[in-house]
């Protein structure tokens, strides 16, 4: 055996030992269990004007972009799509890019170098702890949601500052002081940068605008389409200032083919079939706290609700066994979880009819009081 084939091997023993083996389980696309593991949050992905839009889009486009968006990949698509997130956002400027991922990316890294201090949330998402790594920026980790910390870091630097946040945090679900934090960076000539992958869509136009944030000019909102609005991609949205730097100084951007038109139309879609129908919010919201009761946890500010699991062992026997009764849930264990307790993460979708949500409930909630 190789060096190699050893070192292999040996992380391997080590992931079992803990109860950390991951695998990959293709579904079928006439896959009958009842989702709720996915990020679908409205059920959006396989609604018929988005699903139309998406495949006439590849009709008319071609199966990708063609190009980065620098070349020859930029399409129309994608400045419409680029338009109406703003207007939905209430954002000056919009950029999409291929992925969520990639978009936080593409942030702080052109956003961050070596003279500046990013102050990171213990929760952020690993996007935005890959970014941080990449932009070789002077890092300082506060505790989760610790307005109080911030602003101690933040007094001790002179130049130029990135606070890191998610508006709802993937894991535990809870929402971020966003007035508080907006507040402290203002005071501090700070920009704040907000990851909204979570939010929009489940919380309207998500929780910056609500709070009223959304023209503050030091505040920059990152997001998904992957998840409320179905789709694929990313986007960074803030000043037609931060717009242009990004164009011109994010690599994830710079070298990366632009987001695929059917991706792109999907998600416009998507957005036209939101705002026709502003209740879907409130079904997610309502199907939440009414779940959150049943089982006895904390409801979320979003979609995701986590449920505390005593091991990453029992955490994988309760997801087993709802899914053996037809139930899809996620299972979050170390290093996935930023506390380092096991749970089941429990996605509540609009896109389910009442029954089958009745009988995803009364499933859980006997596998639940069974593990957990």
């Amino acid at each position: 055996m190789s060096a190699w084939e050893e070192w292999l091997a040996a992380q391997a023993a080590e992931r079992d030992a803990a109860g950390l083996r991951r695998g990959l389980s293709p579904r079928a696309a006439t896959d009958r269990v009842l989702d709720l593991a996915g990020n679908d949050y409205l059920g959006l992905s396989r609604h018929p004007e988005v699903t139309a839009a998406a495949a006439d889009a590849a009709l008319q486009w071609g199966a990708g972009a063609g190009a980065s968006r620098l070349v020859t990949g930029s399409l129309a698509l994608h400045h419409r799509l680029e338009d109406e997130l703003a207007t939905y956002l209430g954002q000056p400027a919009a950029l999409v890019l291929s992925t969520g991922y990639a978009a936080n990316l593409a942030a702080v890294t052109a956003l961050a170098d070596r003279d500046t201090l990013v102050v990171s949330d213990a929760h952020i998402h690993a996007s935005l702890v890959d970014a941080v790594r990449l932009s070789r920026a002077r890092l300082e980790i506060v505790p989760h949601s610790d307005v109080a910390a911030v602003r101690s870091a933040l007094a001790g630097h002179d130049g130029r500052a990135l606070v890191l946040a998610e508006s709802i945090y993937s894991v535990l679900g809870d929402a971020a002081p966003l007035p508080e934090l907006a507040e402290a960076c203002a005071e501090h000539d700070a920009l704040l940068l907000v990851d909204e992958a979570h939010a929009i869509g489940v919380r309207g136009p998500g929780l910056v605008a609500a709070h009223g944030l959304a023209t503050a000019p030091h505040v920059v909102v990152t997001a998904t389409l992957s998840k409320a609005l179905g789709a694929q991609g990313g986007a960074v949205l803030g000043s037609d200032a931060i717009r242009d730097h990004l164009v011109n100084r994010a690599r994830p951007f710079i070298y990366d083919t632009g987001l695929a038109p059917a991706a792109a139309a999907g998600a416009l879609a998507a957005l036209d079939v939101l705002r026709g129908h502003p209740e879907l919010p409130d079904v997610v919201r309502r199907r939440g706290d009414d779940l959150a009761a049943a089982l006895g946890v904390e409801p979320a500010a979003g979609a995701v609700l986590s449920v505390p699991m005593p091991s990453p062992q029992v955490a994988v026997a309760a997801q087993a066994a709802a899914l053996e009764q037809g139930v899809r849930v996620g299972c979050f264990r170390p290093p996935s979880v930023p506390d380092g307790i096991s749970r089941l993460r429990v996605t509540v979708g609009a896109g389910i009819t009442d029954d089958d949500w009745e009988r995803a409930t009364d499933v859980l909630v006997a596998v639940v009081k069974e593990h957990g």
